[in-house]
């Protein structure tokens, strides 16, 4: 962390119809936090966007057009590590549960609030953010990783599940970076366990899946158990639950994955479920055009918000520049743009696999004559910040 970072005052935004009562509060706490205000939801969802970063945001429950508890609703989606304080000159009932259920409210402040409890309420906020990003950083450095480099392990005993696992972990990635839900690194290890149902199969069944072959009610009966089998591999392991709750409710019908709104889970298996379907729609060569009409048409399940960013990540995909060259020649994070097969001619690695140094290294023990084909690869994507 640079000393600029570590020493930059907390942001802490006030949202309040009241313009003089801001003006008094960012006048009152300036010297220790970076303060920010607006007058109404609207306007704190705009400087919520353009602010980096913020610790606390504190809302009014009376305001007009947008109320406090359907704001720090749209905080919660927005901006997640931040915490939630509601400030409000009424004890009604009926509205500090509505501000539970939709905003996931940290503490309750009631005008006139005295300084030093509106002090203590924003350092605990503060230092419950400082935790929640500390957390969430742990979670994206271990966890994620423990997992991909799980997948990868298994990638040569079946690399039909894990070529379609990383194809679509950076799909999902892309599609919530346009939703500004990029923090939702359960998505991308929901998306990577989207597919580890499929590793207790055979390899063979997992292509005829892959490829949309007709299957025997045996394979039919083994394709459908995938799922369940995924779950209960999973289903203890801390931390993990958010994930599992994804990949679950992909199954879900219409009407209940609705009422999931778009918190973490709902949005992501959203997410997850459209890229799942043009991943399939694409194996089986469908145009396009085709495709998107067949996801419109679904908009009741992945709703418009979702099919809108995604219809935009997947026009902006450029076709991929083609360098030919040998297998062992290749770097890691070059795209295979073809099959690569054994002699025997079982599936080595998929179309669209991004190459790593460790399957490299897997493939010269497990298949060494497959590092001197020549091969069709797109180049590595640039990193992202």
């Amino acid at each position: 962390m640079s000393s600029t970072a570590a020493t930059r005052k907390p942001c802490v935004l006030f949202v309040d119809d009241e313009k003089r009562l801001l003006e008094g509060i960012a006048q009152l706490l300036r010297k220790q936090y970076e303060v920010q205000i607006a007058n109404s939801g609207d306007e704190a969802l705009r400087r919520l966007g353009e602010l980096k970063d913020v610790a606390v945001v504190v809302s009014d429950f009376r305001m007009p057009q947008m109320d406090g508890a359907t704001f720090l609703h749209q905080v919660m989606l927005r901006a997640p590590t931040a915490t939630r304080i509601l400030l409000t000159g009424e004890a009604g009932v009926d509205g500090a549960r509505d501000a539970v259920n939709k905003g996931q409210i940290f503490r309750f402040l009631t005008k006139p609030c005295p300084t030093d409890q509106l002090r203590e309420a924003l350092d605990a906020g503060i230092e419950l953010h400082r935790l929640a990003n500390a957390e969430r950083i742990v979670m994206q450095e271990t966890l994620l990783e423990c997992i991909a480099a799980l997948m990868e392990v298994l990638a040569v005993t079946n690399p039909t599940a894990f070529g379609r696992a990383q194809r679509i972990k950076r799909l999902v990635a892309d599609v919530a970076t346009k939703l500004e839900c990029g923090q939702f690194w359960q998505l991308e290890a929901a998306a990577l366990l989207s597919q580890i149902g499929y590793f207790a199969e055979s390899p063979e069944l997992a292509e005829k899946i892959y490829y949309g072959r007709t299957l025997s009610p045996e394979e039919k009966k083994r394709a459908a158990a995938v799922p369940a089998n995924a779950q209960r591999l999973f289903e203890h392991v801390p931390r993990l639950e958010p994930v599992i709750q994804i990949v679950t409710a992909l199954d879900w019908p219409d009407a209940a994955l609705a009422r999931l709104g778009d918190g973490m889970i709902g949005l992501g298996a959203r997410i997850l479920g459209v890229a799942l379907e043009y991943d399939l729609m694409t194996i089986k060569e469908m145009p396009k055009k085709e495709i998107m009409q067949v996801l419109r048409a679904r908009e009741s399940r992945f709703g418009s918000n979702v099919l809108e960013a995604f219809t935009a990540v997947v026009g902006a995909e450029a076709e991929p520049q083609v360098q030919t060259m040998r297998l062992r020649e290749a770097t890691p994070g070059m795209r295979l743009l073809q099959e690569i097969r054994t002699s025997s001619g079982a599936l080595l690695v998929p179309i669209g696999f991004e190459l790593s140094q460790r399957l490299l290294e897997r493939i010269s023990q497990v298949a060494p004559e497959a590092l001197e084909e020549m091969v069709r690869l797109a180049p590595a994507r640039p990193a992202t910040a």
